[in-house]
Order: structure tokens, then C-alpha cells, then sequence
């Protein structure tokens, strides 16, 4: 579901998918091919969110800035995993936040990083660039290389090729119920 807050409507291009069951609210905008999945909530009421060309936001994972301070801002080629919650903060580009990752207010996501399934980033926190970081709280637990960042963006490419899929799906339904 799109919806506006306070007359303020989502920016969504034509080459985005958001999942009906999604949920974007407010102040949002999305760079091209980006996606938005099943059961997310992107909520752009107290601050903007900002969601880059070719990242995705996956299954239930929570977007949302806090009131006056922190908005939300991600990169290009990023991968928000499933049940992930990101809160006031920057996410650079192509970075993977693993599943149930928790990012807090103020934190910065050095690109090309890989922020573990689980891991917890507290608030204030500054992530170097390429680091893989893992734990609660999270920790740098060493510096990535080429291969991890080959990989980074095979997951974002993953969905941007699910992307063509789901929108080429809607496509046909559309016509078929039209028709």
C-alpha cells in the first residue's frame, strides 16, 4: 500500500516494484529498478527516507527515521534483508544488511560492507568501508576483498532481476483482468 502523510506522497518510479502487501508511507523516494517486498514498512511520517537505484528492501524489514534528527538514507545496490530493522540512519553503497540486522540511529554503513544476519549496529556508530561486521553488539570482524563485494552485488542483482519478474507478473494480471 502507497500512501501519503500530511499530503506529502512516496516518489516511485515506473521501474520500481513494491509488493502490494508493502507498506510506503510519507516522504519517501526510490531510485530506479529499486524494490520494496512482501510485508515491509518504509515509513516516511517523521523524516524522509531515501532508498537508491537498484537496492532492495526485502520481507518484513522496517524503514523509519526518528522525528527531527535522523532520516534514512541508503545507497545504489543495496540489500536490506528480511525481517531487518534500519533507523535513522546512512547505508552506503552496495552493502548487505543480513536478516534481522538491527541498524540504529546515527549510524553510518561504510560502503561495500556486509552487516551480518542478527548483528546489531548501536547508535553513533561509524562502519569503515569493506568491513564485515558481525555480533551484539556488532563489531568489525575483518576487512572485505573483492570476492565479498562480487557477491554483495549478486544478491542485488538477484532482485533486480525478481524485480523484472514481479513487474512483468502485475503486466499480465493487469491485462488479464482488463482484457
Amino acid at each position: 500500500m502507497i500512501r501519503s502523510y500530511q499530503g506529502v506522497v512516496p516518489v516511485i518510479p515506473a521501474s520500481c516494484y513494491v509488493d502490494p502487501s508493502a507498506q510506503v508511507i510519507g516522504d519517501v523516494t526510490l531510485g530506479d529498478h529499486a524494490s520494496v517486498w512482501m510485508n515491509a514498512v518504509v515509513r516516511g511520517d517523521v523524516n524522509s527516507i531515501r532508498i537508491g537505484a537498484e537496492s532492495n528492501v526485502q520481507d518484513c524489514a522496517v524503514l523509519h527515521g526518528m522525528r527531527y534528527k535522523y532520516p534514512v538514507i541508503v545507497g545504489e545496490m543495496v540489500t536490506i534483508g528480511h525481517n531487518a530493522t534500519v533507523h535513522g540512519c546512512v547505508i552506503e553503497d552496495a552493502v548487505l544488511v543480513g536478516i534481522g540486522a538491527v541498524i540504529l540511529n546515527n549510524a553510518r554503513i561504510g560502503e561495500g560492507s556486509i552487516i551480518a544476519a542478527g548483528a546489531v549496529i548501536p547508535e553513533q556508530t561509524a562502519i569503515p568501508p569493506n568491513s564485515l561486521v558481525a555480533g551484539v553488539p556488532g563489531k568489525v570482524k575483518k576487512t572485505l576483498g573483492e570476492e565479498d563485494r562480487k557477491l554483495i552485488l549478486m544478491y542485488a542483482q538477484n532482485y533486480l532481476d525478481y524485480t523484472k519478474i514481479y513487474l512483468a507478473e502485475a503486466v499480465r494480471l493487469a491485462a488479464k483482468v482488463n482484457g
